[in-house]
């Protein structure tokens, strides 16, 4: 049966488990709760204070733009899907909300390593920071990453558009690739290779940029003789290579891997963690390990007070 003709998908990620999912709709819900507004506070405190109109937060501020974004894509839809036994989206809204899924992710990807060389250059070549990282650049790295993010995760998808089997039960709580692809019988073998090719353009490059960029920090931050400018810096780095830590490794465990057609539940766990748990994670830990993040936050509460 050729894609076209399949309608709607049924989405039986955890059916016949009443309580399972009704407590994973009151956790998804908390936490998405958190996550928008953990992200707009740090959006609303990187535009309102004059003192982090800096690069560093402007990257920041974008993440947790990313992050709501991301977000939304998804949950609203899996926490209405947890309400019911069998839910059912309809062909455009599942290719919709894959897709955007996609994009979103694959725009945080690039947006991290964005962010490592920016940190990179600012502790190995302090004197000439603002000369390298001035607004033009850094508003060209922005646009750039939602560039390629397109041109790298949702182009390839659309031009070579798959056939799914009759079957339209997708063993998920919402419409996400991975799932999605185990429908496929048009061509197995070039569908894997396509999510290979992707997943190492999109995941595993950004990774290692990321980590070669780290390396020559710590190699920079060594050579700093006082012993607090050593802790500042790597105090600074410490919130992006935890964010780094938590989002790439969840996604290299997701998607650099061969596909089953056996649904597991280790795999919907994961979705949600990249939906959900890491969106929440990354606000809260820029928060709590930055200093400026807290104290702007601190005045403009007053400030509203």
């Amino acid at each position: 049966m050729n894609e076209t003709e399949i309608t709607e998908f049924v989405l039986i990620g955890f059916s016949g488990r009443p309580k399972t999912r009704m407590a994973l709709a009151i956790f998804i819900t908390i936490m998405y709760l958190v996550t928008i507004v953990a992200n707009g506070l740090i959006t609303l405190v990187v535009i309102s204070e004059s003192r982090l109109h800096n690069p560093m937060y402007f990257f920041l501020c974008n993440l947790s733009i990313i992050d709501i974004c991301l977000c939304t894509t998804s949950v609203p839809q899996a926490i209405a899907n947890c309400l019911v036994e069998r839910p059912v989206m309809s062909f455009a809204r599942c290719y919709t909300q894959m897709y955007a899924g996609i994009y979103f992710g694959s725009t945080e990807c690039f947006l991290l390593a964005v962010m490592a060389y920016d940190r990179h250059v600012a502790i190995s070549n302090p004197l000439h920071y603002t000369i390298v990282m001035n607004w033009r650049v850094c508003t060209l790295l922005v646009l750039g990453t939602w560039l390629l993010a397109f041109l790298l995760a949702i182009v390839p998808w659309i031009a070579n558009p798959a056939q799914v089997c009759e079957r339209n039960e997708i063993d998920h709580i919402s419409c996400e690739l991975t799932a999605f692809m185990k429908l496929i019988c048009s061509n197995m073998a070039r569908s894997q290779l396509m999510l290979n090719l992707n997943s190492t353009a999109i995941v595993l490059f950004p990774f290692c940029f990321i980590l070669f960029s780290y390396l020559r920090i710590i190699v920079a931050i060594l050579r700093i003789h006082s012993a607090g400018g050593r802790w500042k810096a790597f105090s600074t780095c410490g919130s992006h290579l935890a964010v780094v830590a938590v989002f790439f490794g969840n996604c290299i465990v997701t998607y650099i891997k061969p596909l089953s057609k056996d649904g597991q539940d280790s795999g919907k766990i994961l979705s949600v963690i990249n939906g959900v748990v890491v969106p929440t994670v990354n606000p809260l830990i820029y928060t709590l390990r930055n200093q400026e993040v807290k104290s702007a936050l601190k005045q403009l509460t007053r400030k509203k007070l």
